[in-house]
């Protein structure tokens, strides 16, 4: 019996807003003292009305439109009704069957929705005066929280980590998020299932994944633990499971609910919302340059290689960074491909030197002596012998590695060395060994 793997992806981002999401109480609650970030409102407590925060609405219609989502121009909230200490009201307000964003697309991964809602208070599990008990934080409770759901299209877990790392850099471009995991401001849940030719009838939540090193592996082993179960002739039960890293394996947390288990209906105090084809327009100009337009744009206006535009628009301020060089390289007479590869192979702190900075930097360097001849030959050869198993990499057909090489080479000798030649001189050394 052949199994195809399901994998789909439960995604939950904490906006950027000044205020939470139903309240005017301060979203900007990391690192405070605990429960100094609340109201009313945001505790759950009798009377207390909430009231939508637009900003968070058009942050989340943002990042449908970036995902290639229908904008639900009639959309409303509904209460998803459950029982836990992190959930002052015995309910959270969140969104069911009307997002704001459904029906979207982004690397080859079909994307359900992508819905809005209040975020949970914080639960911290220690050891006080010797016993085991739970605190309370409400600082986080009412955080505006967008939820990306997908659709089970995911094969791999490497799939799921790339696609991951994309939809982080396409959110952090956007400005919305941080998507810090360290500080929880992103949250990572996978749906697991293995079946025939259709997807299965049951599935295993796995969640609270704060890497995507751990994303892959929990998929790894879950993938693994299925087989095991089907192999004896039974099939793994629904269930929600959390991932140990130190013993690197899953372990069972609760039985997972359906839909219907939470009892959602419309939320009656918040009505309805509308958004006009003039509002969802306006959102959409205001999209910047995506990585991955930005990253053919540097192809085209500054000749740069596909590996290099990669790397310089993996992060939006390294590509900010590199266009003002460049801008101020062109009255120089220092071409944009030099820019891009010192940028890229000494590893510049774009924190600590700005890009006039930087700049002068090229000039005076150019000005320097040339290493060259025996000298430049014997620095190859010593990086050459200290990375075999780049220089089989590369044997191998992974030509992109070669710029590892290119930048040991330009780290030893201080960039006192022509890049394209040591490019060159390295693929003839590898070919001819």
């Amino acid at each position: 019996m052949k199994l195809k793997t399901y994998v789909g992806l439960e995604i939950h981002i904490e906006l950027k807003t000044k205020s939470k999401m139903f309240c005017r109480c301060s979203a900007d609650y990391f690192g405070s003292k605990p429960n100094t970030h609340v109201c009313p409102v945001c505790l759950g407590l009798p009377g207390a009305l909430p009231v939508p925060n637009k900003k968070a609405i058009e942050l989340t219609v943002m990042v449908g439109q970036a995902l290639n989502c229908q904008i639900n121009s009639f959309s409303k909230f509904d209460r998803k009704n459950y029982s836990y200490p992190d959930l002052p009201k015995g309910y959270q307000i969140s969104q069911y069957d009307l997002p704001f964003c459904k029906s979207g697309k982004f690397m080859d991964v079909d994307i359900t929705r992508a819905h809005l809602e209040e975020d949970t208070a914080k639960l911290t599990h220690i050891n006080l005066e010797g016993k085991e008990v739970s605190l309370i934080d409400f600082n986080r409770s009412g955080v505006p929280l967008l939820e990306i759901v997908t659709e089970p299209d995911i094969k791999t877990s490497k799939q799921a980590k790339e696609f991951l790392k994309k939809l982080t850099q396409t959110i952090r471009y956007l400005g919305v998020s941080d998507c810090d995991m360290e500080k929880g401001s992103m949250r990572l849940e996978v749906n697991i299932s293995l079946g025939e030719d259709k997807l299965p009838d049951y599935k295993v939540e796995l969640k609270n994944l704060n890497s995507f090193r751990f994303v892959e592996k929990a998929i790894e082993y879950e993938i693994k633990r299925h087989l095991e179960i089907f192999k004896k002739g039974e099939k793994p039960i629904q269930e929600t499971r959390g991932w140990d890293e130190k013993k690197q394996r899953s372990f069972s947390q609760r039985i997972k609910e359906e839909a219907q288990d939470y009892r959602y209906f419309p939320e009656p105090d918040i009505p309805p919302i509308r958004l006009d084809k003039k509002e969802i327009e306006q959102i959409k100009n205001s999209i910047p340059e995506l990585p991955e337009q930005k990253k053919n744009r540097f192809i085209k206006d500054y000749g740069l290689s596909e590996y290099n535009a990669l790397l310089l628009t993996e992060d939006m301020k390294k590509a900010d960074f590199f266009e003002q060089a460049a801008a101020l390289g062109d009255k120089e007479k220092v071409k944009a491909k030099k820019i891009a590869n010192i940028l890229i192979n000494r590893k510049i702190n774009i924190n600590k030197e700005s890009p006039g900075e930087f700049v002068k930097d090229i000039l005076n360097e150019s000005k320097k002596p040339q290493i060259m001849g025996e000298d430049l030959d014997k620095i190859i050869k010593s990086v050459l012998q200290n990375n075999r198993e780049v220089v089989e990499e590369i044997r191998k057909g992974k030509e992109t590695a070669v710029e590892f090489l290119v930048g040991q080479v330009m780290k030893e000798t201080r960039g006192q060395v022509s890049p394209n030649q040591v490019r060159q001189t390295l693929r003839e050394k590898i070919e001819s060994a």
